[in-house]
Parts: structure tokens; sequence; C-alpha cells
């Protein structure tokens, strides 16, 4: 996905307090926005942004909104949606009538708006690049928020995708529970995954038992491979699909497949086991590692307001407003300062989830062409009908 330091040197530079955990371990036409939230400003002049980001975040609106406002005078009108591929769609009309400002897909999709010419560079005198912590992907000069020397994405916040499990039914035990007990048997009628994330889950698993003809990461490099990788993966994953009680596409329907459809066990982001920690479900790294993305800022091309877009960004690079956008997503500040400013139970989340040296096997994704994000929808929509 994107040279960091190293996921070695993001872990050397931590301690094993919270603190290590946050920092270290670093998912439209002109209608569809709710109203202003209304509030001088440090950042920028008064005015408005449009913004399309992930729905089931009610404190960006409750909390995080209105201290951009305070902080600067700009009000953010926010369209929620459930995934980035409907970002992407409704991207390729914004570009047409400047209806949306900024969006916030994940990093690995980067290389697809570039090449759609969905989106335009940031103007890095206008930010605060020294802000970011050191080792969050997309955030320094050189690394993979930039193509050909132009900076397209900053980042907001950074977290994983690993297991959710039922505590009663379920010994979630890190180095014990991995991606291959999605698929066993006995968790018929009990899984909740993602349609594509899952059949990357399998390929992994399939790669480690040395049964793919190359390694599961050449089939992100050429079509060809990816298809030779992604049949396998479909196929063996098909023989498990009695497992399955329900897919998720957005946080709602994560959080509904173990609340309401019986799911005992899901690859899920971290923000739905944060968010069902109460209600009896852990929440752990697989053995094998956990999926990491990196979350972030794209500007658009004909974004009518680009200087407040610019002050948004700016402004989530703080301490103040990373700790703000992390705290609402239950994932990880990108900010300097940020870490001071969590919430102790975030901390205390994180901390159980990543025992031992799961920081260290972090698995980022890796960049994606729009040639692979095609693809990688067909093999979801027929994992799902199959």
């Amino acid at each position: 996905m994107t040279k960091l330091t190293s996921t070695q040197e993001l872990v050397r530079a931590a301690t094993v307090s919270r603190r290590r955990l946050l920092k270290s371990a670093v998912a439209i036409g002109a209608v569809g926005f709710s109203a202003p939230l209304t509030v001088q400003n440090a950042f920028s002049s008064s005015g408005e942004l449009n913004f399309e980001g992930w729905a089931g975040y009610d404190d960006l609106k409750k909390t995080v909104f209105p201290a951009f406002e305070k902080a600067t005078g700009i009000k953010t009108n926010f369209k929620e949606v459930d995934n980035q591929d409907t970002m992407f769609a409704d991207a390729k009309l914004a570009v047409q009538t400047g209806a949306v400002d900024v969006m916030e897909p994940t990093l690995d999709r980067l290389p697809g708006w570039v090449s759609n010419d969905l989106i335009q560079p940031w103007d890095v005198k206008k930010l605060a690049l020294d802000n970011y912590l050191d080792g969050v992907p997309g955030g320094k000069p050189g690394d993979a928020g930039e193509i050909k020397g132009q900076r397209y994405f900053v980042p907001s916040v950074w977290g994983t995708e690993a297991l959710t499990f039922n505590s009663k039914t379920i010994k979630g035990d890190y180095g014990s529970i991995g991606l291959a007990d999605l698929w066993d048997d006995k968790m018929a009628g009990k899984i909740c995954i993602r349609a594509h994330s899952s059949l990357a889950a399998m390929g992994r698993v399939l790669d480690a038992a040395g049964k793919l003809p190359k390694p599961w990461l050449d089939g992100y490099k050429d079509e060809a491979t990816m298809k030779q990788l992604w049949d396998i993966a479909l196929a063996e994953a098909v023989k498990h699909k009695k497992n399955v009680a329900q897919f998720w596409g957005g946080e709602n329907e994560a959080q509904a497949g173990f609340k309401t459809n019986g799911a005992e066990l899901g690859l899920t982001w971290d923000s739905t086991g944060y968010n069902l920690r109460n209600d009896g479900y852990g929440f752990i790294a697989p053995k094998e590692g956990a999926f990491a993305w990196s979350q972030g800022y794209y500007l658009l091309k004909g974004a009518k307001n680009a200087e407040q877009a610019h002050a948004f960004a700016k402004w989530i690079s703080t301490a103040e407003g990373s700790a703000a956008w992390a705290s609402a997503f239950s994932a990880n500040p990108v900010g300097k300062g940020g870490i001071e400013k969590m919430s102790p139970d975030v901390a205390k989340f994180y901390n159980a989830a990543y025992p031992g040296d799961a920081l260290k096997k972090l698995w980022w994704w890796p960049a994606q062409e729009a040639w692979f994000i095609k693809l990688r929808g067909e093999y979801a929509d027929k994992w799902k009908a199959a």
C-alpha cells in the first residue's frame, strides 16, 4: 500500500501504553447533503464545505463538525454514504457540478481516482504536513499520498479490519483465533463478512497454507494474476457459503449482522468491535495479522470551496482535530498530540485488540488501480450471489 518507515519502525517509536497502540498501529449531484451545522476563525474565512463521507458515525455531526465550525467559522454540509464505491460513483457527477468539495476514501484507492481524473492536488503550502505523526500512511512527502510529485491525499484516520466475536460462545485468544476460523464448518450461519475483504482473507489463508500458485499480493499487480488467484479464492469461499449469516457493506450493516442476524464471528472494522464492546462482543487481531487501512481526504476537481477544504484538512491534522475525528470513528488519530486527547475507553479497547506482536503483523491494503477495483467488485458480486 505504502512504504511507511516500516512496521517495525512504527513499533519501536512507540511505548507499551495507549500511546504505543495509537501511534504505531499506524473505510452526487447537487443534492443529498444534510443541512449546515451553524456556528473566528484560525484557519480560513467563513464559508461552507460540502463533504461526503462515511455513514454510521454520529459523533461527526454531534461534535466534530461543530468543533471545526467553532474553530474556523466554516459550516459543513455532510452527505453520508455506506461505502467508497458510492463515493467513487458520486464523484463522477460531482466533478461536473462542483457539488462536493471533499470525499474520504482510503489510501489504497488513490491511483484509481487520479487515473479517472476525479481529484486535484492539495496545495501543501496551505496545509501543515509536519502536524502528522511519523509513519502515518499518506502524511509525509514522497509517500503513497503523492503521485508524480503531487499530493492528492492527506490522512484523516487509520485503523484495521479484524475479528469481532461473541465472547460468550467463542474463545477469542490472540494467537489462536485467525482468519481461517471464518471458514470452519462449526461456524455455519454464524459469520458476518464484507464480500471483497473476506475473499482477500481467504486468499491470505490459502497463501499461508501454500495452496496458491503465486503469492496473494501478486494479484494486485496485473489482471491475469488477479483473476488466477481470485478464481481460486472465490471457489474455496463458495464451499463455505453456508457459514455466512450476513454480508456487510457499511458500519450499520456490520453491527446488524451481530445484533439482529445471529452472527457470532466476523471480519469487521475496529469501529464495529468498539461499538459492540458493551454488548458481549470482543475484538481481536487474527493470528495472521489484521488488515490495516489509512483513510483520508481527496479534493475533488471543480470543488467550489477549495479554501475551506484546505482549512478543514489542516484542522484535522491538529491535536484537537485528529483526536475528534479518530474518536468519532473509534480509530486512531493522525496528528501529533491527538493521542493525549483520546478517550481512555478507546485506549483500553485497543490495548486488548492488539496484544503481543499484533502491531508488527499488520497487513496494509495494497494500492488498487481502477481495473482492480472493477474486477474486485465483480468477484464480490459473484461471491454474494453464489
